[in-house]
């Protein structure tokens, strides 16, 4: 039987494990801070493992750097004992619903679902703090204690998250923003699929940063475009400049892939109303475009004397070469693909078939507010959506995150880990029932607290969390009621928390004199067995919206995920008969509680048992 670690994988073991198995000779040892040998990496011999010339120290080179770089990435490697718990209470259709809504800081969430959404998500969309002044930044040290953070900022939530706001004083430096956007990147570059893209809405005061960052992280050849989004049409007289545009920033996991990560957008009635068919072409409507190209693109067979079939001669305008060749040419207009005008004596123009643009239009790099809506709208549609209060100051509008979709997602799983007021999941679900999609979305929020003196405090939300799984609720339901459509309007809500596990499990050997009645469970004692199922499934890479069922054998509590993908029970003096009964559903794993078997002569007769009915299984116990 293996023991689970019941904690977030281990990015930087798993690191040194590619390097070792590249470069052997680089591995050496360590002592960690509990004075325990570990793997670890010469650094000076690895750089002369990748360098073509003798490595002699530092030399300067092309980077971005910043004080807390270094923190940022021992942050975003470094596990973490904490779990996701269950908030059923929170959910719509807990059962049936492929939507999650999770409670907590960003960077747990992403280190916790590393493993069961590694490569999964399809699209992700963020609207990180702005940095400029007064915005809400996360804080990121896992060394601190809660009385030594508090001492330190005076800041921290009722759930235990670690807050703080950037002061004018230090709003316009960039480092703390960086450090806190370059972890949270790094693993939301893992859970992309090959073909996913991730979309970073930002202003002129990080733009620059969000693209040397991200150059890094997903690499310059995966940059796709910046978008320009045309946020408000009215002018702004207070500013020495009207800011009339934000950007989104967009990159791709891998670039040769790009045939499958942008589409086309669906025709527009003005694109449509550009194709006719003059001719009554059986090969059905068409619109005119040139004939010839830049000179430059052209080789010596594009550039000839052009005649038309009543024989008018057409000469090329200066610069220009024909697209096609002489021959490829001839053969299109006996085919009457080259349109001459109606009288036949225009200059040639090349069909472009409405079938052969599959209906569909290549994506421009401006977001117009006439297709992508604006702030204004936005915060009055959610106004409207909360029958008059004004619940959250900065939405993105549904319309522009449904245009990003349409080019990025149109089926998948969509991430949004700054969720806000949760309007990626009200444009996922508004989508879904406009083009029948099967668009899946994961909203991550930190439970911010909102002013006491703002119309969401005195509507009743307490937090931003409240306000998000409330608009889904309602933008569920209107959308049913104008659309009929049949999709998914559920979602499980789930919160970050200290891990289910005692401090014993993780530090048995610090166990010394204890009370033997404080360590008779290494379980939590305010932990059920479903909080325990959650952070199993997450360690085992399940993903937390598969099918979860409940069954009671011989008074036992048994929990089955996705079939047989994972049996777990969790209660004590578990007897062999119902051992035999979850062996005979062949799982593909089991869990057990280690007290659950009363001795050694126990586990090697579940073993055994497990051997006979069903041996591929995997048993882990915890």
């Amino acid at each position: 039987m293996n023991h689970l670690t019941m904690k977030s994988t281990d990015l930087t073991q798993v690191n040194i494990n590619k390097i070792a198995e590249l470069f052997p000779n680089v591995i050496t040892e360590a002592r960690d801070e509990q004075g325990k040998i570990k793997r670890a990496v010469d650094f000076d011999l690895l750089k002369q493992e990748l360098s073509d010339c003798l490595v002699e120290g530092e030399k300067e080179r092309y980077q971005l750097t910043w004080p807390g770089k270094r923190q940022a990435i021992l942050n975003a490697n470094s596990p973490i004992d904490k779990t996701l718990r269950p908030l059923k209470e929170d959910s719509i259709d807990w059962d049936n619903t492929q939507n999650l809504y999770i409670e907590g800081d960003n960077l747990d969430v992403l280190k916790l679902l590393q493993e069961s959404y590694l490569s999964k998500i399809k699209c992700i969309y963020i609207d990180p703090p702005y940095n400029t002044g007064n915005d809400f930044i996360y804080k990121d040290d896992f060394k601190e204690s809660t009385d030594e953070y508090l001492e330190e900022s005076g800041q921290i939530d009722e759930d235990g998250h670690r807050l703080f706001h950037n002061t004018e004083a230090n709003g316009r430096f960039h480092s703390d923003w960086l450090t806190m956007m370059y972890s949270r990147l790094r693993i939301a570059r893992n859970l992309l699929r090959e073909d996913g893209t991730i979309f970073i809405s930002i202003d002129d005061n990080e733009i620059e940063n969000v693209k040397k960052i991200c150059n890094e992280i997903f690499g310059e050849d995966n940059f796709i475009a910046c978008f320009i989004w045309e946020k408000r049409t009215n002018r702004e007289n207070r500013k020495i400049v009207s800011m009339r545009h934000d950007y989104v920033i967009c990159y791709c996991r891998e670039y040769t892939l790009k045939e499958k990560i942008i589409n086309l957008l669906p025709m527009t009635d003005d694109a449509l109303s550009r194709y006719k068919n003059p001719d009554n072409d059986p090969r059905g409507l068409w619109k005119s475009d040139p004939a010839h190209a830049q000179a430059g693109h052209g080789t010596k067979s594009q550039f000839y004397v052009l005649r038309s079939p009543n024989g008018k001669e057409h000469h090329l305008p200066s610069g220009r070469c024909w697209l096609y060749t002489q021959d490829v040419m001839e053969k299109a207009i006996q085919e009457g693909r080259i349109w001459f005008g109606q009288d036949g004596n225009g200059v040639p123009r090349i069909k472009t078939y409405l079938t052969a643009k599959e209906r569909g239009l290549t994506p421009e790099s401006i977001f117009f507010a006439s297709e992508a809506s604006t702030t204004e709208k936005a915060k009055t549609d959610l106004k409207d959506l909360f029958n008059g209060n004004a619940v959250f100051d900065t939405p993105k509008p549904v319309e522009l995150l449904q245009l990003i979709f349409r080019i990025a997602a149109s089926e998948g799983i969509i991430l949004d880990f700054f969720s806000g007021s949760s309007a990626a999941a009200h444009a996922t679900m508004q989508l879904n029932a406009l083009d029948s999609g099967n668009r899946k979305f994961i909203s991550v929020q930190i439970p911010e607290q909102t002013e006491e003196t703002s119309d969401a405090f005195k509507a009743g939300y307490k937090n931003i969390c409240e306000i998000g799984k409330e608009r889904i609720r309602r933008a569920a339901k209107k959308i049913k009621e104008e659309t009929g459509a049949d999709i998914d309007y559920g979602f499980r809500v789930f919160r970050v928390d200290s891990s289910n596990m005692k401090d014993v499990y993780y530090t048995p050997d610090k166990l010394g004199q204890m009370n033997l009645d404080d360590v008779a469970s290494n379980i939590k004692e305010d932990r059920t067995g479903e909080d325990l199922l959650i952070q199993v499934m997450l360690e085992c890479g399940l993903e937390l919206s598969l099918p979860m069922e409940t069954k009671e054998i011989e008074g036992k509590t048994v929990h089955y995920v996705a079939g047989n993908s994972l049996i777990a029970c969790f209660d004590g003096e578990v007897s062999e008969s119902v051992i035999k009964r979850i062996a005979e559903d062949q799982p593909l794993r089991v869990v057990f509680r280690d007290s659950s078997f009363s001795d050694d002569s126990a586990r090697i007769n579940v073993e055994e048992l497990f051997k006979l009915l069903s041996p591929s299984t995997e048993i882990q116990v915890l």
